[in-house]
C-alpha cells in the first residue's frame, strides 16, 4: 500500500482490523491500533514489536470480524475494491494500480 501510495496521490486505503486467530494476541493489537488511530503501531506489529495494551473499549474489532465472516474473507490481506470485488493475498504495486484502475 505505501508504494501504491507514493506513486498515486488519487488513491486511498481504508484499513480494517481484522486480527486471524492463528496469530498470538492480534486480537489486543489490533484494539489497541484502533484505540489509538495509529499508523505507527499498524507498523509496528507488523514489524513483530510488542504494542500496549488497549486504551479503550471498542467494537470495531468485532465488527469487522463479523463484516469479514458475511463478505467470505478469511485470511489477510484482502481488498475491497470500490466496485465491490474481494481480491485475497499480497500485491505488488503495479498489480495493485492495474486491479484499482480496471
Amino acid at each position: 500500500m505505501k508504494k501504491v501510495l507514493e506513486r498515486r496521490k488519487d488513491i486511498a486505503f481504508y484499513i480494517k482490523m481484522f486480527p486471524l486467530p492463528m496469530h498470538k494476541g492480534a486480537y489486543d493489537k489490533s484494539k489497541a491500533i484502533i484505540c489509538e488511530k495509529s499508523i505507527t503501531l499498524l507498523d509496528d506489529a507488523m514489524a513483530g514489536k510488542e504494542l500496549p495494551k488497549p486504551k479503550c473499549e471498542t467494537a470495531a474489532v468485532d465488527d469487522n470480524i463479523k463484516l469479514a465472516g458475511k463478505l467470505g474473507i478469511t485470511g489477510t490481506p484482502a481488498l475491497i475494491l470500490q466496485d465491490g470485488r474481494v481480491i485475497s493475498g499480497y500485491k505488488e504495486a503495479d498489480a495493485l494500480i492495474a486491479l484499482i484502475d480496471k
